[in-house]
């Protein structure tokens, strides 16, 4: 006679309180720890136990005296089953929990989202796996009150206002160049780039003037190149051939690696300005907005 497959199923699912149970029990060496944390009493934990091994057919704790050990067959289970039995908690948690009170919605440089916090977030998820992060594009400061963003990503002075500010990290800034440019046009030092086209990003026009003059060119004529409104669009211009751009060695790791773009010159440059994290002040933003704060910060300070 051929075995039903539902039985089978059903066989290879134990009872998930009687599982739970035995977890506890493995992860703390006691049956009364256990019972304390589940909130039920000694004698309903060793129930459980008793009904998994009977259900398994294998003895799971050594009982000596009134205290119990598991066995490495009890070990090897935990191991194995525990993370299932996570899965299944934070599955359940994100579906009776309303997307609204988990989830939070941060605004970010364009070109700072796409290279260096959208890579992260895979990693925040393993981290929090109930954090829900909304994304969304801003290149300038914005009124808290106007936009119902929970944070900001923000370069500049820590002076965002009506804001709190955690410092993430400064940038290098270097001129950078396709292969192919830099062979057509050689530069050696900084006043070389005085006589080509040098590409310049929208929000930060001064950007070219106060690197000559921390290159000891203070005094240079700056003319006005291509302009463009995001890092990585001045990136690929740069990469395309279109002269001499200065970018965040951060933001363009890709093509320094690859070799689509390179440094003529080690001269960069570290202004006061840095990206910050902010938030506004009138709220502290709540335990999704710290469990996600302190994730940042520590990726930042890989960065810093």
């Amino acid at each position: 006679m051929q075995a039903d497959p539902n039985d089978v199923h059903r066989r290879e699912l134990p009872p998930l309180t009687a599982l739970v149970s035995f977890l506890a029990a493995v992860e703390t060496s006691s049956f009364s720890r256990a019972a304390q944390r589940m909130s039920l009493t000694q004698s309903a934990i060793s129930r459980q136990i008793a009904l998994l091994e009977g259900w398994l057919g294998v003895a799971l704790f050594e009982r000596r005296g009134r205290r119990v050990a598991p066995t490495p067959a009890a070990i090897a289970y935990a191991e194995a089953v525990a993370p299932a039995v996570e899965q299944l908690r934070s599955a359940t948690r994100r579906l009776l929990t309303p997307v609204a009170d988990r989830a939070l919605t941060i605004a970010t440089l364009p070109s700072f989202g796409m290279r260096w916090l959208a890579p992260r977030l895979p990693g925040l998820s393993a981290r929090h796996p109930d954090l829900l992060v909304n994304i969304a594009a801003r290149s300038h400061p914005f009124d808290f009150a106007e936009e119902r963003f929970d944070a900001a990503i923000h370069f500049g002075l820590p002076d965002w206002p009506g804001a709190e500010h955690a410092l993430l990290f400064h940038e290098d800034v270097a001129p950078v160049c396709s292969p192919d440019w830099l062979a057509r046009h050689p530069v050696a030092q900084p006043d070389d780039l005085l006589a080509h086209t040098r590409l310049s990003l929208q929000s930060r026009p001064s950007a070219w003037g106060d690197w000559f003059a921390a290159a000891g060119l203070a005094d240079a004529a700056i003319g006005q190149g291509p302009v463009y409104e995001h890092f990585l669009m001045l990136a690929h211009a740069a990469a395309a051939g279109m002269g001499m751009a200065l970018i965040p060695t951060f933001l363009i790791r890709p093509e320094l690696e690859s070799g689509a773009l390179v440094m003529p010159m080690d001269v960069t440059m570290r202004g006061p300005e840095a990206y910050y994290l902010v938030w506004p002040r009138d709220h502290g933003g709540g335990p999704l907005f710290d469990r996600f704060r302190r994730w940042l910060l520590d990726e930042a300070a890989a960065e810093a």
